[in-house]
C-alpha cells in the first residue's frame, strides 16, 4: 500500500475584514472553506478552478506559510500546525514550494549559486566548500548550464528563472512540493519542457506534488488525481481519467467544455456560465454554485450539498448527482 504523504482534513482559511473606527472584524473572506483530500508518495494531485477560488491559499496553508483558521494538515501522520517553531524548521526541507512568478520570487542581488545553495547552508546540509558542487549538480538536473551558476536573475529568460526556482526547491531533496502556477508565466514550448522535467524528477525521486493551475490541459498531462475548487470549496475530486471522461459536477463540465481541442475537424459544445462569481466574503446560501448553475433546484438554494464518494474514489458535492 502506497504511503500517504499529505492528508488535509476540513481545512479552512479565513481572512478577517476590518471596519469602523476601531478596526473591528466585521466579516471574513472565506478563501478556503472546509476542503479534504490526500496525496500519496510519488503522486501528483492537480488543483484547478477560476482565479480567486482559493487554490494558492490552499497550497500555502498546507505548508504553514499561512496559519489555518480550522482543520488539520498531516505530513506523514504528523499535524504540522501542532509543531513548535524548532520542529517546524526541521520539517521545512521536506516540504517546498515553486512560486508562480519567477521574476519576483528570486532575489535580484543574489547569484544563482547563492539563491539555490542558501537553504543548504541555513539547514546545515552542506559546508560552504561543498555547496557549489551540490548546486552545480542540481542546476544541471534542471536544465541549466554550468556557466549559469555565477549569473544573476536579470540575465535569464522567464523559463530559465523558473528552472532556478525549481532547483531551489529540489536541492533539499523534499518529499512534497507545491507547484503554485509553476508554468503559467511561461511560453507554451517552455511549459512543456518544465512539465516534462517535473515528471522525470518525480519518476526518479518519488516526489509528491500539489500542482495548482487554471490550465486543465496542463493538469491532465501531469496529474494522477484532480480536484476542482469553486469559491473556497472542493466540488469534485477524482482520478484524472475518471474526471476528464465522466465529469459529474456542472461546474467541472463547464470548465472542461472550455478546453480547446487540437483538431479543427472536431467541435465541443460550450457550456457558458452566466453571472459573476459571488464574493467569498458573502457566499450564497446552500450550494455556492447555484447562482450560476443551469440545473439548480429549490434545494440547491437552501441546503449545502454533502461532499460524498459516489464510487471508486470519485467525490462530488452536488444535489442533482
Amino acid at each position: 500500500m502506497t504511503e500517504t504523504v499529505i492528508k488535509v482534513e476540513n481545512l479552512k482559511k479565513y481572512f478577517p475584514i476590518k471596519g469602523g473606527i476601531f478596526k473591528k472584524t466585521i466579516g471574513n473572506v472565506k478563501a478556503v472553506d472546509g476542503i479534504s483530500f490526500e496525496i500519496k508518495k510519488g503522486e501528483t494531485v492537480g488543483l484547478v478552478g477560476e482565479s480567486g477560488c482559493g487554490k494558492s491559499t490552499t497550497g500555502r496553508t498546507m505548508l504553514r506559510l499561512l496559519e489555518k483558521t480550522e482543520g488539520n494538515v498531516y505530513f506523514k501522520g504528523e499535524d504540522i500546525f501542532k509543531l513548535e517553531k524548532k520542529e517546524l524548521r526541521s520539517m521545512r526541507p521536506k516540504m517546498q514550494i515553486i512560486f508562480q512568478d519567477p521574476y519576483s520570487s528570486l532575489n535580484p542581488r543574489m547569484s544563482v549559486s547563492e539563491i539555490v545553495g542558501e537553504a543548504l547552508l541555513d539547514h546545515g546540509f552542506a559546508t560552504r566548500k561543498d555547496v557549489n558542487d551540490k548546486v552545480m549538480e542540481t542546476i544541471l538536473e534542471c536544465g541549466l548550464a554550468p556557466h549559469h551558476i555565477r549569473r544573476y536573475p536579470h540575465e535569464f529568460s522567464g523559463g530559465q528563472r523558473q528552472r532556478i526556482g525549481i532547483a531551489r526547491a529540489l536541492i533539499l531533496n523534499p518529499e512534497f512540493i507545491v507547484c503554485d502556477e509553476a508554468v503559467s508565466a511561461l511560453d507554451v514550448s517552455i511549459q512543456a519542457q518544465i512539465i516534462n522535467l517535473l515528471a522525470d524528477l518525480q519518476a526518479e525521486k518519488q516526489f509528491s506534488y500539489l500542482f495548482i493551475s487554471h490550465d486543465l490541459s496542463v493538469v491532465k498531462h501531469i496529474s494522477h488525481k484532480v480536484g476542482v475548487m469553486y469559491l473556497g470549496s472542493m466540488v469534485e475530486f477524482a482520478e484524472k481519467r475518471e474526471l476528464y471522461s465522466k465529469p459529474l459536477h456542472p461546474y467541472t463540465k463547464a470548465l472542461l467544455s472550455a478546453v480547446p481541442i487540437p483538431d479543427p475537424t472536431l467541435t465541443r459544445e460550450r457550456i457558458i456560465l452566466h453571472g459573476d462569481i459571488p464574493s467569498p466574503a458573502n457566499p450564497p446560501s446552500g450550494c455556492k454554485f447555484h447562482t450560476r448553475c443551469p440545473y439548480k433546484t429549490k434545494r440547491c438554494e437552501e441546503e449545502i450539498p454533502e461532499y460524498r464518494d459516489v464510487g471508486g474514489g470519485h467525490y462530488v458535492a452536488c444535489h442533482i448527482i
